[in-house]
């Protein structure tokens, strides 16, 4: 708490001597209406501007909505269906996500009430939740579990009896840990570092020390971005030229009556294989577009964080947590045979009702029927 403290009062030191006329005001997270009026004419974005902000930040509330309750649906049918403690880092994936989504929710919801900000309590409201800061922490830990995942399959695949020998769970817990540290780590230094409150307006990641570092920071995040592709390319090609084999191996042994355990077996990894290759493929198609955006938003001045460029990037991007929980429940057979459950015990417990509502109206009609 200290440390906190110690934060807010350098910033503001810092920042108290910045003239809010030289700020980038185009990329704030927000505008106010109860500034001088000065301020307020070189804050306020047009009116079509506003109109695509405000759109965008309710279409991003119903994406929220949606995939929080998908992906909570999810986590139960993993639970269910045991496959938490058989596939933990892909569990933290799903928990991860929910979180992503609820506070996707909680962060645009509080954009859309645009608060004037003042004291202690508007600092911490533009560093956590108008900074997207609290989002973006959990996004960096979706895609350093992502890559852990990753690399999990690549060695239990690839290097079997390596994997059963070295890798403990130990190791895939520290991984989840990892995950979390680095994503809030990452993200709070950035926004600790460029943002801050001035006169009322949250001025988020555009207080840099120079323009080297921001355009050497963007650089930095793409090629992170472009390292995870590799990987994933590298890890699930070969992955799957192993899965391909012993496919061919059983293939050639199917007379001799493989054994349905090791049958079993083989499917189960492929079914988590081909999963996982989708979510991530479907990551890296979402991700892309707003990485390059951020890149181009670094290096050109006249590019915002308020575009209507910027909000379709992000967008799509969001829209991946949302649409992450049907991969699940359409690919992932022992979710989806709980989600099949779920759906068959609904149709089961509404049948009787119905039978019983016929049975009464044809009852009903004997009696009115005179003799």
């Amino acid at each position: 708490m200290l440390w906190l403290l110690l934060t807010y009062s350098m910033l503001h030191k810092m920042t108290a001597r910045i003239n809010v006329e030289h700020l980038p005001v185009s990329m704030t997270t927000e505008t106010v209406d109860d500034v001088t009026q000065t301020t307020s004419t070189s804050v306020m974005t047009s009116s079509s501007s506003r109109g695509i902000e405000f759109y965008f930040q309710c279409a991003v509330i119903v994406i929220g909505v949606v995939g929080t309750a998908a992906n909570a649906l999810i986590l139960y049918a993993m639970v269910a269906s045991k496959q938490h403690k058989k596939n933990i880092l892909i569990f933290n994936q799903n928990i991860i996500d929910l979180f992503s989504c609820t506070f996707l929710v909680i962060t645009y919801a509080v954009k859309i009430c645009h608060f004037y900000l003042s004291g202690f309590i508007g600092y911490w409201l533009c560093i956590l939740i108008l900074s997207e800061n609290t989002i973006w922490s959990i996004i960096f830990a979706s895609q350093a579990n992502l890559v852990c995942i990753t690399i999990e399959r690549y060695l239990k695949v690839v290097y079997p009896i390596w994997s059963k020998k070295k890798l403990h769970n130990w190791m895939i817990y520290s991984a989840m840990a990892f995950a979390w540290i680095s994503g809030f780590v990452h993200m709070n230094a950035l926004a600790f570092s460029t943002s801050d409150v001035v006169d009322g307006v949250c001025y988020a990641y555009v207080m840099w020390e120079s323009r080297v570092a921001e355009v050497y920071y963007g650089i930095s995040f793409l090629l992170y971005v472009v390292c995870i592709l590799i990987l994933f390319v590298f890890c699930y090609w070969r992955i799957l030229i192993v899965i391909r084999r012993q496919a061919q191996v059983m293939a050639g042994h199917s007379t001799a009556g493989p054994s349905t355990s090791q049958s079993q077996s083989h499917q189960i990894q492929s079914n988590v294989i081909k999963t996982m290759i989708l979510v991530s493929a479907f990551y890296a198609f979402s991700d892309m577009p707003m990485s390059v955006y951020y890149l181009l938003a670094n290096i050109y001045a006249n590019l915002t964080l308020l575009d209507s460029g910027y909000y379709a990037a992000v967008f799509v991007f969001f829209f991946y947590f949302c649409a992450n929980p049907f991969i699940y429940a359409a690919k992932f057979e022992p979710v989806k045979r709980i989600l099949l459950r779920l759906i068959s015990c609904t149709k089961t417990a509404v049948q009787p009702i119905e039978i019983i509502d016929i049975a009464a109206s044809a009852t009903t009609r004997r009696n009115q029927i005179p003799k």
